[in-house]
């Protein structure tokens, strides 16, 4: 028993349904392809991370207000990424190290 139709007419109108489906498939696979591609791209393309950074006031011309470790969950999108050298510039200048990820800690900073 063969769920298909018996008729040739409606076997064409099937066959065109499934053609029109399938090129829709294809599409959206290589729609889906390209997002893939340019993700990974970017994922390759993008800068690696600072290792430390100063977390800047509100205006251009304030002092910063924290030193972060790199990966610091808590750095402000007013951050910009530093050397170690400035960082431990920065605390010596008095700048507060960030109580979350105590890069004076790990840059073995002592006051």
């Amino acid at each position: 028993m063969t769920d298909l139709p018996p008729d040739l007419p409606r076997l064409r109108t099937l066959e065109t349904w499934l053609a029109l489906t399938l090129d829709r498939v294809r599409r959206q696979i290589a729609d889906l392809e390209r997002r893939e591609t340019a993700r990974q791209h970017g994922e390759q393309a993008r800068p690696p991370a600072p290792d430390w950074m100063l977390e800047l006031g509100l205006n251009r011309d304030a002092v910063p207000v924290y030193v972060h470790a790199g990966s610091c969950w808590n750095a402000g999108g007013r951050s910009k990424g530093v050397d170690r050298s400035t960082a431990l510039r920065a605390l010596a200048e008095g700048v507060a190290a960030c109580p979350h990820c105590r890069p004076d800690s790990e840059l073995s900073y002592l006051e």
